[in-house]
């Protein structure tokens, strides 16, 4: 074993939010099905949560499209997030830089368990069920309203 010299050690101290800039703020990133009406007629929600904190940063909800995509990530444009961890769907990898994108379940444990708690308490997101969804306006009114009440503490 060998010992370190104190002249080669450097110490930096800072508070916990000072560090976390430095770090650099990631994200996990993830797309959640649903239908309105019928299972023809799909129904995405684009969720981007912190991946220390677990705390959601933005969603959105829409097609599977990249332009639904590009309006979560310009929701995200502030955060200045430098790193996200994803699943490897096809618009993360043909918008986000490949040095920012990280893919792998590894990495998307936190948003998964996310979306299977939204997925016990809201029942319109289960798969099998008569609880469904009969307008995209009231789809994204109720899953909406669940988001700002239980992850943003926003009660409307």
């Amino acid at each position: 074993m060998q010992d370190l010299a104190p002249e080669h050690v450097e110490v930096a101290i800072c508070r916990a939010d000072e560090l976390a800039q430095r770090r650099g703020l990631a994200s996990e990133l993830d797309e959640m099905w649903s239908y309105v009406g019928k299972k023809v007629e799909p129904r995405w929600l684009w969720h981007a949560i912190d991946h220390h904190s677990g705390t959601v940063l933005a969603y959105v909800f829409g097609r599977r499209k990249d332009a639904v995509f590009l309006q979560r990530q310009a929701l995200l444009a502030p955060f200045g997030i430098t790193r996200f961890y994803t699943d490897g769907w096809g618009a993360y990898e043909r918008h986000i830089a490949p040095e920012q994108h990280h893919v792998g379940k590894e990495n998307t444990q936190k948003i998964e368990s996310t979306h299977l708690n939204l997925r016990t308490r809201i029942k319109r997101l289960v798969r099998r069920t008569i609880c469904f969804s009969k307008t995209t306006t009231m789809h994204d009114l109720v899953i909406g309203l669940f988001i700002n009440r239980y992850e943003f503490g926003v009660a409307l």
